[in-house]
């Protein structure tokens, strides 16, 4: 919300040395976030004037149109002659009154004017546009056109207001009170200690029968519809320049004149209206909800299909309106155009909006935020009704529109007054005295809360019990701990003692927190750098994975609001993230990746039950949290690695290498030694992996194995799909269940004393064996004193070992931890080794 300090101070009586700073300072101080100060007209520097054009010369011969003119400017330049200026805009014509900046001034950005030869002619200033002098948008896109009555040589600067600060404030969402001059002014007074004028403090005449017809047919939609009457507008009126001035200051493009004044009160009341051009309403307006398929075309001009949820402004003929979020085209307010004779109704209507039908109603919060997200439709009134406007500020918004057009543009306000009430009492709150000191901290006493309670426009009785009769701009204020931060805001934030708490000893972090941390050390340290992502994911996304049509991991927590349509799921893997942000980084030149994260997985549960209201008067018990998480998707840890490009790179030291999917294979293998883990390595297939390049992981736990994820090189139509380099790599691990096949705790290996010894074999086997059935058997028939086995070579030669056959050849290391071992020791733990292999596996040594 951008807020003009020259129209606070109408409301507010703010000391003259006031700047935007100090009242941005008291602003912060009171709880409302004040982004910026800006200083409109910043080394703005005269002489800038109000000119008539006298002549217009057209330039020939260049590659743009070009214009020599003659322009008044009284007495302004000195001489009382006129200034010649070349201009290059064409929205203006000879007698027209016009901005013009002299020889010695400078305009916002320090561009200084001076007299220069252009285009063959002496060019004695400049002819401004809105944009030159910072004004903001006005819809003309070229030179400011000032109305005829404006005096010559008149200074301009004055005259547009260009010199002001603004505030640009962040309204939080409770705070819908404070998208309007008139919520800002009040929390100024209050911060200052200051009256308010109140703007919308109004006489207004009573409701009566010969207001325009409504029917609201939907009062919980809208519990409030103001209609009033205007007619006999001038369609030549425009809005004057101190209407179009603030509307720009506050963000907003001057329109029309009846399109302006709506819009300017609803900046100034926080109240959004709309006007309708009585000649285009037909029968009676009525609000109601939409059936389903309808159609309206909105004055953006979009044809929109409309929801069964959506609540519309009817007429006889059906929708004219999205209510509280934009109006249509087929009731606009028409731009004037010159009438003609002999001119039907329906033409002399285009001719210009001559008598208008206001609306100032109250739509439902929720009602209206659905809709605008449903149909991806965001404005000012919609932003104000999801947020809360004040129901009371309605009448009194129509009453002020009216007053405008009359003043304005010549009107007579009828005197029929439509208003439409469902009848409502006002929302109380019971509240204890000493509940806000209770909740700083702090001893504020009854009477500093009371008078902070009436200040925001609370009606307060009661002595140690208080009832609170909240105001009706303030409708985020439902319960005692919204009046207990009213009062602790407005007393200050900054003059809560700071109190650090007190831990107990022998707290910190958890075993599983612990385990996350060290895994993610020696990930890093091992040269993959982590990214952490979204966990948003879209149902196409399974496909480009290649999964199968009955994967478990397709079954997805759907969001029922999510942040974006496209990714309207929770994710199941951690895979679609990394690949994605490892494309992305590989697109801007970066080829060489090693990446990594950890993250939650949602799975959903078989049996899909919604979750209870868990009390907030005092902690719930161990058996309601346990309820509501028994509800909740299940959601492991997973761990994920994807690398390409070069693993080692290459330089005078020698050759690099590629990262393959040995490197995978080693990154499980790394965290698995973080988690006390032993991991079990084997061929396998899945989803987007290359089924001859994929290794399933697999721990055991209670003496059951477990397959925990799988590592290796991703298929080429995965490649394909993600669009990722050719031979990527990715491994994914469940962390949680490779913690609970770990030994907790990570024990430091044993130092022997005694020398080792070191055993080769080669066994030969068939080459559908798996080299992990092969070295388990070896494990096992060694016994106690093997320390390590190693496979240090693959060979395979249909000549020497036969067709469909290959040789395994493995290290062995023996020792034992009270001798030094004989050469028959580690010679009979290798033959017992081997004979089981040849037992199990069908291996024989090669000779």
């Amino acid at each position: 919300m951008r807020v003009p300090l020259s129209w606070l101070r109408e409301y507010v009586d703010l000391p003259e040395t006031e700047t935007g700073r100090d009242v941005q300072a008291k602003l912060i101080s009171a709880g409302l976030e004040v982004e910026t100060v800006e200083h409109l007209g910043d080394g703005l520097k005269g002489p800038l004037v109000v000119g008539r054009v006298l002549t217009i010369e057209e330039l020939d011969g260049f590659k743009k149109p070009i214009r020599f003119c003659t322009v008044d400017v009284g007495t302004a330049n000195g001489t009382g002659e006129p200034q010649e200026i070349v201009c290059g805009a064409r929205n203006f014509a000879v007698g027209d009154k016009v901005v013009v900046v002299l020889p010695g001034a400078v305009l916002p950005g320090g561009f200084a004017i001076s007299a220069r030869k252009t285009y063959g002619r002496n060019s004695h200033g400049m002819i401004c546009s809105s944009d030159e002098l910072g004004m903001g948008d006005d819809g003309t896109k070229g030179i400011i056109v000032l109305p005829p009555e404006t005096e010559v040589g008149k200074d301009a600067i004055e005259l547009l207001e260009l010199i002001d600060e603004v505030l640009d404030i962040a309204v939080t969402a409770n705070r819908g009170d404070c998208l309007s001059i008139r919520g800002v002014a009040r929390e100024t007074a209050v911060a200052y200690g200051l009256p308010l004028r109140d703007p919308a403090l109004l006489d207004v005449p009573a409701p009566n029968a010969y207001g325009y017809p409504v029917k609201v047919s939907e009062p919980l939609g809208c519990d409030r519809f103001t209609a009033r009457t205007v007619s006999g507008l001038r369609p030549e009126a425009r809005s004057p320049i101190w209407l179009r001035r603030r509307l720009q200051k506050v963000g907003m493009r001057p329109i029309s004149l009846a399109v302006d004044v709506t819009n300017y009160v609803m900046m100034e009341l926080g109240q959004p209206l709309h006007a309708y051009d009585r000649h285009l309403v037909q029968g009676t307006i009525g609000v109601r909800r939409a059936e389903e398929g309808e159609k309206l075309v909105t004055l953006d001009g979009v044809e929109r299909r409309l929801h069964a949820e959506d609540l519309v402004i009817t007429d006889e003929r059906g929708p004219i309106g999205l209510a509280g979020v934009m109006g249509g085209a087929n009731t606009e307010i028409a731009d004037h155009v010159q009438p003609e004779d002999g001119m039907d109704t329906a033409a002399q209507a285009e001719a210009g909006t001559t008598d208008v039908v206001i609306e100032a109603a109250h739509f439902d919060a929720v009602s209206i935020a659905r809709t605008a997200r449903r149909h991806k439709l965001s404005s000012e009134a919609s932003r104000r009704f999801e947020r809360g406007v004040d129901p009371e500020a309605a009448s009194a918004a129509a009453q002020r529109t009216v007053d405008l057009l009359v003043l304005l543009a010549g009107g007579t306000a009828e005197a029929g007054v439509t208003e439409v009430i469902t009848p409502s009492a006002p929302h109380t709150v019971t509240v204890a005295a000493d509940h806000p000191d209770k909740v700083a901290g702090v001893e504020y006493g009854r009477e500093t809360v009371v008078r902070r309670l009436q200040q925001i426009g609370c009606d307060v009785y009661g002595q140690d019990e208080l009832i609170v009769t909240v105001p009706s701009w303030r409708p985020d204020l439902l319960e005692q701990n919204d009046l207990a931060e009213e009062v602790i805001r407005l007393e200050g934030y900054e003059n809560l003692p700071s109190t650090l708490p007190k831990p107990p000893s022998g707290r910190g972090l958890t075993h599983r927190q612990r385990l996350h941390r060290r895994v993610g050390r020696a990930l890093a340290g091992a040269g993959y750098v982590e990214a952490p992502n979204y966990p948003f994911v879209s149902e196409q996304v399974f496909d480009q994975l290649g999964l199968d049509a009955a994967d478990p991991a397709r079954r997805v927590v759907k969001l029922v609001n999510p942040l974006n349509d496209e990714e309207p799921a929770l994710r199941t893997s951690l895979l679609p993230g990394l690949l994605g942000a490892l494309r992305r980084n590989d697109g801007r030149g970066s080829h060489d990746l090693a990446l990594f994260e950890t993250g939650l997985v949602f799975l959903p549960r078989e049996e899909s039950r919604a979750a209870g209201h868990l009390p907030v008067d005092r902690r719930p018990t161990d058996e309601e949290i346990a309820s509501l998480n028994a509800v909740l998707p299940e959601q492991p840890r997973h761990v994920a690695v994807v690398m390409t490009g070069a693993r080692e790179q290459a330089g005078w030291w020698g050759k690099g290498r590629p990262a393959d999917w040995a490197d995978a294979v080693e990154a499980a293998r790394a965290v698995a030694r973080e988690a006390g883990a032993e991991l079990l390595v084997r061929k396998g297939q899945y989803g987007p992996w290359h089924p001859g390049r994929c290794a399933e992981l697999v721990v055991v736990a209670d003496g059951t194995e477990r397959v925990v994820g799988h590592a290796g090189e991703l298929h080429p139509r995965v490649v394909k799909a993600f669009g990722l380099p050719a031979r990527t790599c990715a491994t994914e691990l469940n962390l949680d269940a490779v913690e609970e096949a770990g030994h907790g705790t990570p024990q430091a290996p044993g130092i022997s004393t005694f020398p080792v010894a070191t055993q080769d074999v080669a066994l030969v086997v068939e080459e559908t064996v798996p080299h992990a059935d092969v070295e388990a058997a070896l494990r096992e028939g060694a016994g106690e004193l093997l320390e390590s086995i190693r496979l240090f070579d693959v060979y395979e030669n249909a000549e020497q070992l036969g067709r469909g056959r290959k040789s395994l050849a493995y290290a062995l290391r023996f020792r034992a931890g009270d001798r030094t071992l004989t050469v028959d020791e580690a010679s009979a733990a290798r033959d017992a080794a081997v004979a089981l292999a040849a037992e199990r596996t069908g291996a024989e040594l090669r000779s």
